[in-house]
């Protein structure tokens, strides 16, 4: 079976995260996703979303779907690191990648709209109208990806198709553009139940892009060194 990251790149300049990106400790994955770019072809669009949020997971903590056992829903998270596994969250889709360790794995939790030559107006119109408002009318590019859910809607991802599968560079990837937030706040994931070891700060947020995640960390009444901290990219550089 060919490898998808030995493939040629569908354009020059593309830059597919390789499977070693994938192959380490959740929480740095996590850290390195922010300002990586996924691209999935919808009927001959790339349609194109900067991550500004992810959440690490464990399988000896009992936040995660892996603490529950391995199904045959939940396999991708026992497979190699670089796996896309996807599930049900809500009535929507929700998208994760397996990384180092059996059971371990990261949740693209919200992204903000990327426009570049390949992924344009048009990819953007499209992402609109994949994920309207509740009303129906268009929603606010900058709350299209506020959310698991609405991430995966706005891309066209669904579990069907794409639980347990490889990135594919002709159809779907994570494109690395260069691009690295200067700071990124680390807190405690959102949705876990109390007992599920819903202290663990592994929520990882783009701070330039704070107000367009799922929660804002920043909010009224949240205080630096109490509900999160803020950390600093050149930090991981040494």
């Amino acid at each position: 079976m060919t490898d998808p990251f030995h493939c040629e790149p569908p354009w020059p300049g593309a830059r597919p995260l390789a499977d070693a990106f994938f192959d380490r400790d959740a929480q740095q994955v996590a850290r390195d996703l922010l300002g990586k770019v996924l691209r999935h072809r919808v009927d001959g669009l790339w349609l194109a979303v900067r991550i500004i949020e992810t959440e690490a997971y464990y399988l000896d903590e009992k936040g995660s779907h892996a603490s529950l056992g391995q199904t045959p829903s939940r396999r991708a998270l026992f497979m190699d690191a670089g796996h896309i596994y996807m599930y049900y969250a809500r009535g929507g889709d929700s998208l994760n990648m397996s990384v180092a360790g059996a059971g371990n794995a990261v949740l693209i939790k919200s992204a903000h709209p990327w426009l570049d030559a390949v992924s344009g107006p048009a990819s953007l119109q499209r992402m609109l109208l994949n994920s309207p408002a509740a009303n129906g009318g268009p929603r606010a590019a900058e709350r299209l990806c506020a959310g698991q859910t609405l991430l995966c809607r706005a891309l066209g991802l669904k579990v069907s198709e794409w639980n347990a599968r490889r990135f594919d560079v002709q159809r779907f990837f994570v494109d690395d553009v260069g691009e690295r937030p200067a700071q990124i706040i680390q807190t405690t994931r959102l949705g876990i139940p109390p007992g599920r070891d819903e202290h663990l700060a592994y929520r990882f947020v783009d701070a330039a892009h704070a107000r367009h995640c799922t929660r804002n960390p920043l909010r009224r009444g949240q205080l630096e060194g109490r509900d999160y901290h803020l950390l600093q990219t050149q930090e991981f550089d040494r």
